[in-house]
């Protein structure tokens, strides 16, 4: 019983995972996420619903579209795979529940940003805005969660960054944060709340400079490469899962 119960969920994710790419694909292109229907991006063919089967659909069309024989990104399967990793994931710990269902729903947008952010250096307010709401939301339904805390996380989170991008700008004279950025950790803050925007700001930062030092050893400039966005995405769904226990070892040793 328990493995159908698995398999529902995996397929579930994989459903997931297949309007993921929709969105990370209309989405920084200004295209509705509703409508048309799935097109091969090379030929603009619609796509019946057999090529449109999560991941099974790819492999039975050997990684081609069918009319144009164009090469279907890798992308496609892996974030429909990871949507039912997630799934399971999510299930595994938090069973069926209202926990379950935000978690789901915040870590999809956090793969959508990190993805969008990386490749379009942008981040959709079509996600953070909403997912500012769904935060408090999901504060204001679960028992475990304090509204207080993702009230404050969004303002501090949100604020915060915004002080920091203005004061670099004061100093530098140049932009140092996005508006995308400051939006996206508003969101980060509603969700996680206002313990964890240290965490994610420190596993972010160390991240991103991690990569920035690796641009500039190579000749590119880190400063107009870097995303943070697709550094601070992963390291709230890291924070998520692993906050309190880098919070305890961090105040532990300082």
């Amino acid at each position: 019983m328990i493995i159908a119960v698995y398999i529902l969920v995996a397929l579930f994710g994989l459903s997931l995972g297949s309007f993921l790419n929709v969105v990370i694909y209309r989405l920084p292109k200004g295209y509705s996420i509703v409508s048309p229907r799935s097109f091969c991006p090379n030929c603009r063919r619609q796509l019946p619903w057999y090529e449109n089967i999560p991941v099974f659909s790819y492999i039975f069309l050997k990684g081609r579209c069918r009319g144009c024989g164009a090469k279907i990104s890798i992308q496609y399967p892996l974030i429909e795979l990871i949507g039912a990793l997630t799934a399971i994931g999510v299930f595994a710990v938090y069973d069926i529940s209202i926990d379950a269902f935000f978690v789901f729903l915040f870590l999809m947008a956090l793969i959508a940003v990190t993805l969008i952010d990386w490749r379009y250096r942008i981040i959709p307010d079509q996600i953070s805005l909403p997912f500012i709401l769904l935060g408090i939301g999901w504060s204001l339904l679960s028992p475990a969660r304090s509204p207080s805390s993702a009230a404050l996380g969004a303002l501090l989170g949100g604020g915060g960054l915004f002080l920091i991008g203005y004061l670099y700008k004061l100093i530098r004279h140049v932009d140092g944060m996005g508006g995308g950025d400051v939006k996206l950790m508003a969101m980060i803050g509603a969700f996680l709340g206002v313990r964890m925007l240290l965490p994610v700001i420190l596993i972010a930062s160390l991240t991103g400079s991690v990569y920035g030092i690796y641009l500039m050893r190579k000749g590119g400039d880190a400063k107009s490469m870097v995303a943070f966005g697709s550094f601070l995405a992963p390291a709230a769904a890291i924070c998520l899962f692993f906050g309190e226990q880098f919070l305890r070892y961090y105040f532990a040793r300082f």
